[in-house]
């Protein structure tokens, strides 16, 4: 498969955006730079991303999906009133793979844990106008 100059500009903007950006979000900054292309482009392009491993898709509670440019293995923390999703820097239990593999006889390959609550912003009423 070949890079497309709209595809290595997705890539970019994902890589660069720390916030999991949605693929709305994605689209306006890609526009800065490609200001013709189409929201389709884009949604396809992120599917292409996820498919091989280049971005990970961070399932939100509905259709809206964020992606996340860091591909490693990594917790997450959803805030439950502005839906920012933040990554999380605590090294990943790989024993509870394994503990649960014990217990229930599957072969686990890896597990994703997401906490939620509110953000700081949330917290002190920053973002609630948002």
């Amino acid at each position: 498969m070949r890079n497309t100059r709209q595809r290595e500009a997705i890539l970019r903007v994902v890589r660069r955006m720390s916030c999991h950006p949605t693929a709305d979000e994605v689209y306006a900054e890609v526009r800065k730079e490609i200001p013709c292309i189409s929201l389709g482009t884009v949604y396809r392009n992120l599917k292409v991303l996820a498919d091989t491993g280049e971005v990970a898709p961070v399932g939100g509670g509905g259709t809206l999906h964020r992606y996340d440019g860091c591909t490693d293995n990594h917790y997450h923390f959803r805030c439950d009133l502005c839906g920012r999703v933040l990554d999380i820097e605590e090294p990943v239990d790989t024993g509870l793979d394994r503990r649960v593999a014990a217990q229930t006889g599957l072969a686990i390959r890896c597990h994703a844990l997401e906490f939620h609550g509110l953000c700081k912003e949330c917290q002190t009423g920053e973002r609630g106008a948002e």
